[in-house]
This record gives C-alpha cells, sequence and structure tokens, in this order.
C-alpha cells in the first residue's frame, strides 16, 4: 500500500514536467524559426536588424567665409543636394507608399528635370532593386543637385525619391583674386566601418594656408533607430554640437581688385605674354589690396595652368628696378656723388663687356643721370667707385632680397642673391643674374614711405570666431628697424620722381607720367635665362618688363608692382598705358588728392550735378572753374545729355561729355582718348563702332569734323 501511494504522488511531478518541457520546445521552436527564417510576419528581419540599431551621425562643422576687407564674400559653403531613392518595400504602410514602387514613372520624371538619360535612371533602379538595396544614389547624375532643381523634383512627388543635404565651396566672384584665395574641394573617404565621409578641404592660397582655422571641427549625434532609420522616440539621445569655422577677412579691396582683374586681362588679349601680373599694397600698413595675373583660373572650375602665385611664388631676374637699391646702398654709405661722371655706352668687366640698354649710350653723364635714363654702365661702374661687392649684398639682403618677407600666404619663394665674381656683381647692381620676387619689391619699396623702415605685407586683415563673433586675430603693422636715413630716402625719391616726371626725352619712366599725380617709378627690362640650355634667351621678345612706383612722392600711399613676360610687342611701354589707368582709377576711388585739392594742387575734383537743360555757357563756366577737361558736341545752346552723370565725382585729368541741343551729328577728334573714353562717348552718341587695339586712340576712319552719316567708324588704339 505504501509504495502505491508514493507512485501516486509522483505523478504530478512529472506531468508538471511534462507541461515545462513542452513550453521549452515551443519556445526553442520559435527562437529557431525567428533564427533561421529571412521573413517574419511579413518583415525582412536581416533588414530590420540593420535598420534598428545604435546609429551615429557626424554633425559637419560649417567652413568658415572669406571676406574682403569690407566684407564682401569671396568664398563661402553653399547647400546642394544629393538625390537618393529608397527601394526597400518594407518602408512603406498600407496608407502611404515611402520606397519608389513604379520605376518607370520614376525614371521618366527625373530624366526631365535633371535634363538626364532616362535608360541610365531606371537602369540604376532596377539595379538597385534586383541587388535588395535599400537605398541607391545616382552617381554624378545626382550630385551637386541645386536648391531650384531640388524644389522641382519635390514638386513631382515622387514616393521613394529622397535628399542628402551636402556642402561645396563656392566663389561668388568666379576667376577674382584666384591665387590669393586658392581653392578648397570636396573630398570623399571611407571611416573605419567602410562608410563614406566627405570633407572640404583646402588645397591652394588662403583655403590652403588657414585650413585648420577655416575648417571647425565636427560633432556628432548617436541614438536609437528603427526599422526605418527614423529615431525611436523617447531613447537616449547623445549630442556634440559642432564648431564652425573661422572667418577671414583680407585685406583685398574688391573695387581695386576688379581694377587690377580689368587691366591685366587688357595686358594679355593685347600682348598675349607668357605670363603678366599686377600687384597694388597699401604703403602704409603693408595691406595688400589686389593682386592678379595671367594665366589664371576660376577657383570654381579649377582650370589651373599654373599652380605657382605670381605675388610670391614667381621668381625672377628682375632687371633695372634694383637699380634702386644699388643707388640707395651707395646714397646710404655716404660715398654717392650724383654730380660725378662716367662714359656711358660699354665698360669691360672682367672677360665681358656690360652695355647699356640702347647699345650705345649717351656720352659722358652724371650718374643721377644715369639712374634717370637707366644706364647699365653707371650703375656697373659705382662697383668699387661708391660701394663694394660685399657692401651691396649686405644691403640687398637688409632691404628683404633673398629672404621671406613674412607675408601670410604659402609658398612663398625667397629668390637668390648668388653673385661672386666681378661680372656676376656687375649683373647684380642691374638686376641680372639673381632673383626677386613681386612681394619683395613691394616690401623694399615701402622703405620709401616710412622713412626707411619696411612694413611686414599682409593679406590677411582679422579672423572672427564665427561661434561666438569674437576676433581671434587682427593684423598689426609691423616695420622694421630704420633701413635707411631720411637724406638716403629724399634721394632716392628724388632721382625716381625724375625717371617719371623728367621733361628730358631719355627719361625711361615717361609713359608713367599723370599730371599732379607726383608719381615716382622706376623702370625693369631683365633678359631671359634659359634653364635647359644655359645663357639668356636671344629673341626679340624674350624680355621681362617690369615697373616698381608709388604715389604721391611726398607722401606715398599706393604702391605698385607690375611685370609682363615675353609680349609680342618688345617694348618696355607695354604696361605704362594699364598702370596709368590703373593709378587713376584708384586715387579717384580713395579721394586720395581731396586733401591737395583743397590747396590749389594740380588736380582738382568735382561731384557733377545734373546739367540737362542749362545752359551750355553756363556749364562751361562751371566746368573752367573747377578745372575739368570738358568736351562739348554740338553748338546748341542748352545740354540734352551728359556723361557722367550725376551724382559722379571727376578729377582734372577726367573728360566730361556734354551733348547739345544742336548737334550737327560732326565727328569729334578722338585722338588721345583712352578705350573707355571712347567706348563711353560713342554710347551717347549713338554710333555705330568699332575699336581696334588696345591703349589710347591714334586714328580713327572718319575725320575730325566731317559728317558720320550712319557710317561705321574704326577706331584704332595703340599703347
Amino acid at each position: 500500500m505504501k509504495q502505491k501511494q508514493n507512485v501516486k504522488n509522483w505523478k504530478f511531478p512529472r506531468n508538471v514536467f511534462l507541461v515545462f518541457l513542452f513550453a521549452i520546445t515551443i519556445l526553442f521552436a520559435k527562437y529557431c524559426y525567428i533564427a533561421l527564417s529571412p521573413n517574419i510576419n511579413g518583415r525582412n528581419m536581416k533588414v530590420f536588424a540593420a535598420n534598428r540599431n545604435t546609429v551615429s551621425k557626424v554633425l559637419k562643422a560649417k567652413r568658415g567665409t572669406i571676406y574682403d576687407f569690407e566684407g564682401n564674400i569671396l568664398a563661402h559653403n553653399v547647400t546642394s543636394y544629393t538625390l537618393i531613392a529608397y527601394l526597400e518595400p518594407s518602408r512603406s504602410t498600407k496608407t502611404k507608399i515611402n520606397h519608389v514602387k513604379d520605376i518607370d514613372t520614376t525614371a521618366k520624371a527625373l530624366a526631365e528635370v535633371l535634363e538626364a538619360d532616362e535608360k541610365e535612371i531606371k537602369s540604376r533602379l532596377e539595379k538597385g532593386r534586383d541587388s535588395n538595396k535599400y537605398q541607391i544614389e545616382f552617381g554624378s547624375i545626382g550630385k551637386n543637385i541645386t536648391e531650384m532643381k531640388k524644389s522641382e523634383i519635390e514638386k513631382l512627388n515622387l514616393p521613394g525619391i529622397d535628399f542628402e543635404e551636402t556642402y561645396k565651396r563656392y566663389y561668388p566672384n568666379g576667376d577674382f583674386a584666384s591665387y590669393i584665395l586658392g581653392y578648397a574641394k570636396t573630398n570623399e573617404t571611407k571611416d573605419e566601418n567602410g562608410k563614406t565621409v566627405t570633407s572640404i578641404d583646402g588645397e591652394m592660397g588662403i583655403e590652403a594656408k588657414f585650413d585648420d582655422e577655416l575648417k571647425g571641427t565636427d560633432g556628432y549625434l548617436k541614438y536609437e533607430q528603427d526599422r526605418f532609420g527614423y529615431k525611436i522616440p523617447d531613447t537616449a539621445e547623445t549630442r556634440i554640437e559642432a564648431i564652425n569655422g573661422e572667418d577671414i577677412y583680407l585685406t583685398i579691396d574688391s573695387n581695386i581688385q576688379r581694377f587690377v582683374e580689368t587691366e591685366v586681362q587688357s595686358i594679355q588679349q593685347k600682348y598675349k605674354p607668357e605670363w603678366a601680373m599686377i600687384s597694388v599694397m597699401d604703403a602704409k600698413t603693408g595691406d595688400i589690396l589686389a593682386s592678379a595675373g595671367t594665366p589664371s583660373f576660376n577657383p570654381n572650375l579649377r582650370d589651373l595652368v599654373s599652380y605657382q602665385n605670381p605675388l610670391v611664388s614667381n621668381a625672377f631676374e628682375p632687371g633695372s628696378t634694383m637699380k634702386t637699391y644699388t643707388y640707395m646702398c651707395a646714397i646710404e654709405k655716404g660715398s654717392y656723388n650724383g654730380a660725378a661722371t662716367f662714359r656711358s655706352g660699354s665698360v669691360e668687366v672682367a672677360d665681358a663687356v656690360i652695355k647699356d640698354w640702347n647699345n650705345k649710350g649717351w656720352g659722358t653723364i652724371s650718374y643721377d643721370k644715369g639712374f634717370e635714363y637707366s644706364s647699365n654702365v653707371g650703375v656697373t661702374t659705382m662697383i668699387n667707385k661708391f660701394i663694394t661687392r660685399d657692401e651691396l649684398k649686405a644691403c640687398l639682403k637688409k632691404y628683404g632680397f633673398g629672404k621671406s618677407t613674412g607675408i601670410d600666404l604659402s609658398k612663398e619663394e625667397t629668390g637668390s642673391l648668388g653673385f661672386k665674381y666681378p661680372v656676376e656683381v656687375a649683373n647684380a647692381t642691374f638686376g641680372q643674374g639673381i632673383n626677386t620676387t613681386p612681394i619683395q619689391h613691394l616690401k623694399a619699396l615701402s622703405m620709401l614711405a616710412n622713412n626707411g623702415r619696411e612694413v611686414t605685407p599682409h593679406v590677411v586683415k582679422k579672423i572672427i570666431n564665427s561661434n561666438t563673433g569674437k576676433t581671434v586675430y587682427e593684423r598689426k603693422i609691423e616695420t622694421t628697424e630704420a633701413l635707411a636715413k631720411e637724406t638716403t630716402i629724399n634721394k632716392i625719391k628724388d632721382l625716381m620722381y625724375n625717371v617719371v616726371n623728367s621733361t628730358d626725352p631719355e627719361a625711361t619712366g615717361k609713359k608713367y607720367y599723370i599730371e599732379g599725380f607726383n608719381v615716382i617709378g622706376k623702370t625693369g627690362t631683365s633678359q631671359i635665362y634659359d634653364e635647359k640650355k644655359g645663357g639668356y634667351l636671344k629673341g626679340e621678345n624674350d624680355y621681362i618688363y617690369s615697373f616698381a612706383g608709388m604715389y604721391p612722392k611726398d607722401n606715398p600711399e599706393i604702391i605698385i608692382y607690375a611685370a609682363i613676360k615675353k609680349p609680342n610687342t618688345p617694348t618696355s611701354s607695354t604696361l605704362s598705358p594699364s598702370i596709368v589707368n590703373l593709378m587713376k582709377n584708384i586715387a579717384k576711388y580713395r579721394n586720395m588728392f581731396e586733401k591737395e585739392t583743397q590747396t590749389n594742387s594740380n588736380v582738382t575734383s568735382l561731384t557733377l550735378d545734373s546739367y540737362i537743360n542749362k545752359k551750355t555757357e553756363d556749364v562751361k563756366k562751371i566746368m573752367n572753374e573747377n578745372h575739368i577737361q570738358t568736351i562739348i558736341i554740338g553748338s546748341g545752346d542748352k545740354i540734352i545729355s551728359q556723361y557722367p552723370n550725376k551724382g559722379e565725382e571727376v578729377l582734372s585729368y577726367d573728360k566730361v561729355f556734354l551733348i547739345t541741343n544742336k548737334d550737327e551729328g560732326k565727328m569729334p577728334d578722338l585722338k588721345g582718348y583712352s578705350r573707355s573714353e571712347v567706348i563711353n562717348l560713342m554710347q551717347i552718341l549713338n554710333y555705330d563702332y568699332e575699336i581696334e587695339g588696345y591703349g589710347h586712340v591714334v586714328s580713327q576712319s572718319i575725320n575730325p569734323g566731317e559728317a558720320v552719316q550712319n557710317k561705321k567708324i574704326t577706331i584704332k588704339l595703340e599703347a
């Protein structure tokens, strides 16, 4: 009886165990089903697992903006979009389609808006669907979508079509201060997980030099997402905000930069040189106001021919502009005697013959006159007469040649001062056999504006923390110790003044003369060394022509250095029309002679009123009283049209055109007019015309005083 009772008592635990075992078996089977089956309840579990996880997104820092000194944008980020298509059917619900279901319709609609091949778009969609892609991109077709195109596509209401926001670097002025700005471009790399990471990286100019400051620091965002890629509500989120890049304000003045760009292009079009460049610096601060050269490029297109910034990276033999510093060295030593004479033409140095640029000289002349005429013989004979080889080299080094200037641009060349033997020393006195850069000349010339002290050139004005608005850097005016006495500076300025302003027809810089401007300067012509064969090139146009100058003489404000290599017209005057135009435009823009006009200077200014319907004689009187050049067209007693218009300021060297109510349609005398003056007058007269060449008018197809009578006028210009 007792044994039967025990067996009966064990039936209940056994039954419980069997129930429990059955439940465990069911759960295990369910587990195996979930683990091994690709779909559960209609859901693709592989896709579900891939999309329901902790995701980490980079919060991209915005690259800093580059401005000119006034705050005009020169380089900034613009938003662009990458087109994507979601192909996973599980994104859609019963009430809303969230994936590309109709491939044909989608491809056709996108092709029309994107102006792309419908077959290629359809092929990408089909390949993505067939390979079970969750989403795809469209290659180059779908990249860099503008805001306008994005809006057009959104209006199509295509299911499954979306956009990823990206940024690219944009330069609103195109080919403008290109070598100063450089460029930054979007690069793609792979992170450790194989995911594509994009970044905008500076590769040239300011963009490269200050890449770290402009780039900023990316942040990140971590959160849980569901199978559709959306954040799961009420789950933890970690967010570190991005620190945007700093904004950089350059010393570039966009107005002066436009003047320079115009003149450089004019030189390039007319003379077809191998290269040409013009740079402008503020004489007191060292701020680079403008710099341009050819061949140039558009930073948006990156159509570069040369990677050399002509301002700092182009080192070449400067020619006679170096005579300024040879003379300065002798004057500073106290040994120079400008009244002493020498026999020009040629002089033997060791086993070589040094000749003047005209091969014949000017007979016996003074050393002062030798500077004015740019005599190679004169400056050569100064060695061992006034200064030694070592003294010359020490002076040139002291003035900043053969070393960097300290400008805030990358890839600055230092040039070379490698002269040792007598012939090399002789050549160095007039700028042959040594290499210098334009920025070195600008810095050295600043001595003349600052009582013998050079100013360090700068192209960055300030840097602003875009996150806080605080200034983190502001350029200071940096000067050297006095490198020359005031008497030396004054003497050099007198010599350079005579180069430009002398009445002597042999003065080399006369074509840079502007009445009332007191321009001082020195011209240069240098031979070009053949790096492959050795020796100097012998072709008719195998020269580099240059000009180094500033104005006004007594208190220089603007320094200009310009050079041109191998122009198709072998003459040192190739630069002069453009430089004269540039100096006039800068002076007017900066009101440089405003004070002088109040003290009866040769340069006067007038803000024009409207002279329409006023008596011709009354307007003539106003112009004469203000010493303004006035061109009156016709013999009427009233003015019916004018140029420039009301409110514009003109200086005494500008031309004001006044059209009277009795215009007989006769041809005015255009001789000596600049290109812009011709265009303005022809447009105001509504004459049919064409212009040949650059520079100033030398001839016109219809003689002055002849009736135009609907004829086409051909106007020829020359430098």
